[in-house]
């Protein structure tokens, strides 16, 4: 017999779990090992950077765009237009816009007949230039205009020869009138009056013109006046000094005591008349003298002057004062 052992198979002596777990094994293995593999392909797709490689044409493209860009803006230009005031800028090519109208065909402003431009538009520009366009405007406007009254001079034997008293004073009418007026700014381009009519008619300035023939009295009739007080014998001295008689002072006596009680600085309360004469109004004596105010000789003097214009002498404004109870 022999006494060699036999042979046996240690994978015969592997129980079917035992087969089991080393398959599992196995195939762990097998997955870890997949899933290293794929992490580190991933990881490298995501980090790497992708080289660039330049081109002819990368590199210089931008050196062509800068060109043709400072090309184009020398070419172009701009002129600033105002339309009633308000800004606008026109831009175009330099060669298609060197006058006012080229601007304004490259803006597509059109112009009405009756707006105004400046400057013209024949006018060179440059980007400095501001080119001023008013557009006309049309509204309808009312305006008044005066009229002047006549003067009608009527005569009248109320009146003495020679004097003249105004009966009605002249007062001007008015004339509305309404019309469409074109302006283009300030300036008025046309006017078309539609309608006009008398708002307020005018009155006639109506001046009597005296036709009367008055008398005067003689000095037998009017007398001898004994002068009392300062003023009246300085009256009777400066008449005598001057060629006047006995009766002018009578005359010119009887007036003044009647208007002013010989007093310079006597005031009418109701028609402002003043001094010994009552001139009205009593400025009228600055004629005679700056001092008509206060000084009884000016006033005296601008009386015997009055007298002698209006009525001929003393005598006839006295003559006239006793139809008429005033001169």
């Amino acid at each position: 017999m022999s006494k060699h052992a036999e042979r046996t198979s240690f994978i015969k002596t592997l129980s079917r779990g035992q087969w089991a777990k080393i398959a599992a094994a196995v195939a762990a293995v097998g997955l870890i090992a997949t899933a290293g593999v794929i992490s580190r392909d991933l990881y490298q797709s995501s980090t790497a950077t992708p080289s660039i490689t330049p081109t002819s044409f990368s590199a210089t493209d931008g050196a062509a765009s800068r060109s043709a860009s400072r090309g184009a803006l020398k070419s172009t230009t701009y002129v600033t237009v105002k339309v009633n005031g308000k800004s606008r800028v026109v831009l175009g090519e330099k060669a298609s816009m060197t006058t006012v109208k080229d601007v304004l065909e490259t803006g597509d402003i059109v112009l009405d007949p009756e707006d105004s431009v400046t400057p013209s538009l024949d006018s060179k520009v440059s980007e400095s230039t501001v080119i001023s366009i008013n557009r006309a405007n049309t509204t309808v406007e009312t305006t008044d205009t005066e009229i002047a009254f006549n003067e009608v001079r009527k005569e009248t034997s109320s009146l003495p020869k020679g004097q003249e008293k105004v009966e009605t004073e002249g007062e001007k009418g008015v004339l509305e009138t309404t019309s469409l007026v074109t302006r283009s700014g300030d300036q008025v381009v046309s006017s078309n009056v539609f309608t006009s009519w008398v708002k307020k008619a005018p009155v006639d300035k109506v001046i009597l013109v005296g036709t009367a023939t008055v008398s005067s009295p003689s000095a037998a009739s009017l007398g001898t006046t004994t002068p009392a007080g300062e003023i009246q014998s300085w009256a009777h001295d400066y008449l005598i000094s001057n060629g006047y008689s006995e009766a002018d002072f009578t005359a010119a006596n009887f007036i003044i005591s009647h208007e002013s009680g010989w007093s310079p600085t006597a005031t009418n309360p109701s028609s402002g008349a003043y001094g010994l004469p009552q001139a009205l109004p009593g400025s009228k004596m600055a004629s005679a003298g700056a001092d008509w105010q206060t000084n009884y000789q000016t006033q005296f003097k601008w009386f015997v002057n009055y007298c002698k214009g209006r009525y001929g002498s003393i005598s006839g404004a006295y003559a006239y004062w006793q139809a008429h109870k005033s001169y």
